[in-house]
């Protein structure tokens, strides 16, 4: 049983908010769910997610017991980067939807790993075995899952505390005034379209992204991204607030947005430390092919001033 008082600093705060920051370890959407399903006490009775809590007040959880993984093994190749018994680093491609939902039961990045792997985490639930993060269905790149609970724990621990180095590449419309520079925008959910993020600096969370234009070609700018927080959709939101949205962005992007085979955003540099060894990693994912046919004409070849390795196009 995990026991926690309120103090003055979350007095007011909704219980699934404050639960959500406390235990980190643990996705919103699961928390919410353990208090809907009786396993989260509020002064000693059963609350609702939306309960208002003050200072002093006293919140329980029990764990409920791992649901047992319902999902089906599917043979559908994997490109990893990286393997041992803890973790395993792989490239999705983009077009894979991470875990089964609503319109997308099988053929899923969780399919194939229940068909690679003999164990997975299950904090996630029965639908989202070993999945610590995800990224979106259009989105490829670098992702870390996890084989084990304790290994599942300590990443999303890093995630929370900001520890994960995430870099992106992307593709946006126009030209940058400023060649790089820092976003530092609230994102919350956008107030017209249920489907959508938006920049809210009064509602939203905190959310701040680096970027670094790479090059320009034909109203096309390749640009570099590195995330210090993990709110939904934040690079396309970004880029998007300061009039660049990403390339192929359906969503987010223009009416008139040039065409592009899809939402052309790939996780490319992916570091961690290690949960069993502490050895800090560090993994890339090869640039894709479709941002090659995108951007013909680059011939970038950049090693960065972080000294991570190097990036080419073309």
């Amino acid at each position: 049983m995990i026991e926690l008082e309120v103090t003055r600093e979350h007095a007011g705060w909704r219980l699934d908010r404050f639960l959500a920051q406390a235990l980190p370890q643990f996705s919103r959407a699961r928390l919410q769910e353990w208090i809907r399903i009786g396993a989260v006490t509020w002064q000693g009775k059963k609350p609702r997610p939306r309960e208002t809590i003050r200072a002093g007040d006293v919140v329980r959880l029990v764990e409920p017991p791992l649901e047992a993984i319902a999902d089906e093994a599917e043979a559908i190749p994997l490109h990893i980067l990286f393997e041992d018994d803890d973790l395993l680093v792989v490239d999705k491609p983009a077009g894979l939807v991470v875990h089964p939902g609503a319109g997308n039961q099988t053929h899923t990045l969780v399919n194939a790993l229940l068909h690679h792997c003999t164990h997975l985490s299950g904090i996630g639930g029965k639908e989202r075995p070993g999945i610590v993060h995800r990224l979106d269905k259009q989105t490829s790149g670098a992702m870390v899952v996890a084989k084990n609970d304790a290994t599942h724990k300590e990443l999303s621990r890093q995630f929370a505390d900001r520890e994960i180095t995430k870099i992106y590449l992307t593709l946006v419309t126009g030209d940058f005034r400023r060649r790089h520079g820092t976003i530092d925008a609230s994102i919350g959910r956008h107030p017209q379209h249920r489907k959508k993020m938006a920049v809210n600096l009064e509602r939203g969370r905190t959310a701040r992204t680096d970027y670094r234009v790479l090059e320009t070609h034909g109203g096309v700018s390749l640009v570099e991204c590195t995330l210090h927080s993990g709110r939904t959709h934040q690079i396309r939101v970004h880029l998007h607030h300061l009039g660049h949205p990403v390339l192929g962005d359906s969503l987010y992007g223009r009416n008139r947005q040039m065409s592009a085979p899809r939402q052309m955003l790939h996780s490319w540099k992916l570091g961690f430390t290690h949960p069993r060894t502490t050895e800090r990693k560090l993994f890339e994912a090869e640039i894709p092919e479709d941002f090659r046919v995108a951007f013909p004409k680059s011939s970038i070849h950049e090693s960065g001033e972080d000294g991570l390795s190097a990036c080419r196009i073309g």
